[in-house]
């Protein structure tokens, strides 16, 4: 049924996110990033006043001692460099102090805004996930996130402290010349007004390299995990160039974000000797016009230097934040892509017991795709085994996501147990409905810990126990380490019938009223078929099952076939009851009987 979400894309909807607006909703969605964000920032900004204690100092004693006319009072002169070095000190220390209180309310900050992408990731539709490049959601919770982290972790601090230090080096520069502190600050405001425009175009250029750089990943993950086929296929020199594309066109964002940068540091440069040979000249001038002092004078320069210093500082930490702001808009548009199908707030829970299902008047379509299921409706009485059996492309595996709420339809009405599907809690549907899919997924761990995922607390007796009630504690014995065999990524070092058999137990476990199977044996050996066969016989005795049937034996087995074809249920009785029709189901048998033959 890959084929009814081929034309599904995601859309990126809605006014751009700005990076003001993505630090703000930051703040939101990651509390730990306020919590004692005053006191760091009053801590900065202490560290920041020490500093000035150097540029005073040099005044004083320039004016005071060395020019003062008499011989400088050398113990005077000494005692107020302690001074200033026991200051300095102390500013220093209160300047890491703010670091790491900074560091670490981004670590849990970062953390927090992890946790909450990844549940809402769980919380959206499959067909969001499906339709998004694996490789793009990958890197928006691991190198977006990041360079959010990294940028928080240096860049946050140096721009907290750096424009603390810039606001009170031009407050102390008022206070000794305002016509040389008011130069100083026109420069300082063209300055700026320049950064912000260099601040678009470089907004822009880091969100192309975000999107480049989760292209490549995208492709590089996909070609890694398909390299058997591409083996097979003999496409490794065209795989090659699709890579190779891929890196180059991410090379060539990337070289233009840095020739971007590279302009902003020059920039910088001519900045800083702009500013310092203004200070000198206008201050050489006022000294011989209006009485500017040498130690002013020096002071000036030091203060300058102070400003400087961060201001050049800032412009490379806005070339790092645009970075992180890029990823965090990337991360902010996938927390506000809505939950289409949303758990219900005053939902409520499945009474226990064998539960039955029905459908009424159910229409469903994929996004700008034709309609998959049309006018459907059915009665399943609890207990009841059902095979869903029909042409690929029918609607089958539609039913069962329907079924399950994977999806929820565009009209109608699904009930389980009686109670409308949508109002029932997950907690309770997932516990009382069980769906193993066609491909049984494992995770890159033991076969236990997988079967876990069913029960998180079960005991190893217990899942030995399913294993032996399923019929597979020969199959376990085979195996290399039993229970704690790993079962390698996605279960690879599983065979697909092997996959399948754990699946199965991992379902068994939980122990459901209603078991949905995407046909199991659909590519298994034969061996293993009757393995599967047996396991599924007894794990649909007593309880209530749907079964989409690519082979039709399963179907001869049920109480009920039902069939589908364009998206409509067609035909519905048993194996028998079916044939003699000479319908649908005649038809999809004597190909089934043809095929089976032939094999």
């Amino acid at each position: 049924m890959a084929t009814e979400i081929d034309d599904y894309e995601v859309e990126e909807e809605g006014e751009p996110i700005t990076t003001r607006h993505a630090l703000g909703r930051a703040f939101v969605e990651a509390p730990s990033l306020r919590v004692g964000l005053v006191t760091t920032v009053l801590l900065a900004i202490l560290g920041t006043v020490g500093t000035l204690i150097v540029p005073i100092m040099v005044q004083q004693i320039v004016d005071r001692e060395l020019l003062a006319g008499d011989a400088p009072d050398f113990a005077t002169v000494v005692t107020q460099g302690a001074i200033a070095l026991v200051l300095l000190a102390g500013a220093t220390l209160l300047a890491r102090t703010a670091f790491f209180r900074l560091s670490r309310m981004t670590a849990d900050g970062l953390k927090e805004l992890r946790v909450r992408l990844f549940d809402h990731l769980h919380r959206l539709s499959i067909l969001h996930v499906q339709a998004e490049r694996r490789g793009a959601l990958v890197s928006r919770v691991t190198s977006d996130i990041t360079t959010i982290q990294e940028f928080m972790e240096w860049g946050g601090v140096g721009m907290l402290i750096g424009g603390a230090q810039v606001i009170l080096a031009l407050i102390v520069m008022f206070f000794y010349r305002w016509q040389l502190a008011g130069l100083v600050l026109l420069g300082v405001i063209v300055y700026v007004v320049m950064l912000l425009f260099f601040q678009k175009l470089l907004q822009k250029a880091h969100d192309q390299v975000r999107e480049k750089v989760a292209d490549s990943l995208s492709v590089m993950g996909e070609t890694i995990t398909g390299l058997p086929v591409i083996r097979a296929h003999g496409v490794e020199a065209t795989t090659l160039a699709r890579v190779q594309a891929t890196l180059s066109t991410q090379v060539r964002v990337e070289h233009r974000a840095f020739k971007l940068s590279a302009l902003l540091f020059a920039s910088a440069e001519i900045f800083a000797a702009g500013i310092t040979a203004t200070v000198i000249g206008v201050g050489v001038f006022l000294g011989a016009a209006a009485g500017t002092s040498a130690g002013v004078l020096l002071a000036f320069l030091f203060l300058v230097n102070l400003m400087i210093d961060p201001v050049q500082t800032l412009v490379e930490t806005i070339d790092q934040a645009q970075r992180a702001a890029a990823g965090l808009r990337r991360v902010l548009r996938v927390l506000d892509t809505p939950v289409d199908i949303p758990d219900p707030v005053d939902g409520v829970d499945l009474r226990p017991g064998p539960v039955g299902m029905r459908m009424a008047d159910v229409t469903y379509s994929y996004p700008k795709g034709p309609v998959v299921l049309s006018g459907v409706d059915i009665e399943i009485a609890p207990g009841r085994r059902v095979a869903v059996v029909g042409q690929t492309g029918s609607g089958k595996t539609t039913f069962t996501k329907l079924v399950t709420r994977l999806l929820d339809p565009d009209a109608g009405r699904i009930e389980i147990g009686g109670v409308p599907l949508q109002k029932i809690r997950f907690a309770s549907l997932r516990k009382r409905v069980a769906f193993v899919p066609q491909e049984g997924f494992l995770f890159n761990t033991t076969i236990a810990e997988n079967v876990r995922y069913g029960v998180p607390d079960a005991t190893d007796e217990q899942i030995r126990e399913a294993f032996s009630q399923l019929g597979l504690e020969a199959w376990l014995e085979r195996t290399p380490a039993g229970l704690e065999t790993a079962v390698g990524e996605r279960g690879t070092n599983l065979s697909a019938g092997e996959r399948q058999l754990v699946a199965l137990v991992r379902a068994w476990i939980t122990n459901p009223d209603l078991l949905v199977l995407d046909e199991a044996t659909s590519a298994v050996d034969p061996f293993l078929e009757v393995s599967l066969r047996r396991a599924i016989e007894r794990l649909t005795s007593g309880r209530t099952s749907i079964t989409v049937a690519h082979r039709l034996s399963t179907a001869e087995a049920s109480d009920e076939v039902l069939v589908f074809d364009h998206g409509g249920l067609v035909e519905r009785g048993t194996h028998q009851e079916l044939l003699t029709r000479k319908g649908v189901y005649t038809s999809l048998y004597a190909d089934w009987n043809r095929g089976a033959k032939t094999a």
